[in-house]
């Protein structure tokens, strides 16, 4: 029997009982794509800058809103604040950023991609914006913006169900 609002199922019956169908059950098939697109990204990145996906994501952040504290990174990407802050690290280490103490909390710190970080970036962002032509290959671009509608709704209800 299918929940109101939707045509399948998420659920199949197995000797009486009901199990999820991982083909129709949305968190499944949320997580089987980014965990398979986020190790292969991770591998190509690491092997070809050191970066992790992390990393990536966090350099991603600081391209779209330079200056900002881990807060912001965290609430955006949402990331838990010590893998922020991991990545921040290793990032730093790795010559990519700026940062400098908030005046009104020299314990915060406001941070960017300097001029090395965003020429990795933009080496980066080349490959992931590859990879996902790949991933939305075949898919009608009506198909892909209603996608794109459902899982934006998706990432605003999440928050409620936590």
């Amino acid at each position: 029997m299918c929940p109101e609002g939707r045509i399948s199922s998420p659920t199949i019956e197995r000797d009486g009982h009901a199990v999820v169908d991982l083909a129709c059950y949305v968190p499944h098939l949320l997580s089987a794509v980014n965990n398979a697109l986020s190790r292969g990204a991770s591998q190509v990145y690491l092997d070809r800058f050191g970066i992790g996906i992390a990393e990536w994501r966090v350099m991603s952040m600081l391209a779209i809103e330079p200056r900002i504290q881990a807060a912001r990174i965290c609430d955006v990407i949402k990331i838990d604040k010590g893998a922020a802050s991991r990545a921040l690290s290793q990032l730093d280490a790795k010559g990519l950023l700026g940062h400098e103490a908030l005046a009104t909390d020299p314990r915060k710190r406001s941070w960017w991609l300097n001029d090395a970080g965003m020429e990795v970036h933009d080496t980066i962002l080349k490959i992931a914006l590859g990879r996902e032509a790949r991933l939305i290959e075949g898919i009608a671009a009506e198909d892909l913006e209603a996608f794109l509608r459902a899982i934006r709704l998706m990432v605003r209800n999440v928050e409620s169900i936590r």
